[in-house]
């Protein structure tokens, strides 16, 4: 067994996130170029319990770079920084995970998605 492992698994973490400033739990988080789901609060060490893998019900706006558009299941989601909500169709964002349910062009749904995956 090696030595220098340090987690069996490394789908749920405490972390430092790079966007939002100050997550909340239920927020979709951002930590370099990687999607994840806010567990807890941030807390005073500026850590925040991230999960990184699974299926979560989360805010999505049907647009695109070139404005509304609409969202199908197996769609990839992206996280762009200065959108609110954080989770669209823009390609300019990073990589986020899939969508599981439809979002109409233009519109802000709450739906499943799929988070791409483990650090």
């Amino acid at each position: 067994m090696a030595t220098n492992q340090i987690f069996d698994e490394g789908d749920d973490l405490s972390v430092a996130c790079t966007d939002p400033a100050t997550p909340a739990a239920g927020d979709p988080v951002r930590l370099g170029q990687l999607g994840g789901v806010a567990q807890t609060a941030e807390r005073s060490d500026g850590n925040t319990s991230v999960s990184f893998e699974g299926v979560f019900k989360l805010s999505v706006k049907g647009v695109n770079g070139s404005g509304n558009t609409a969202i199908a299941a197996g769609d990839t989601i992206f996280y762009v920084d200065a959108d609110t909500p954080k989770l669209s169709a823009k390609a300019t964002g990073v990589k986020y995970g899939t969508a599981l349910d439809p979002v109409t062009s233009g519109a802000t749904t709450t739906i499943r998605v799929r988070l791409n995956g483990a650090v």
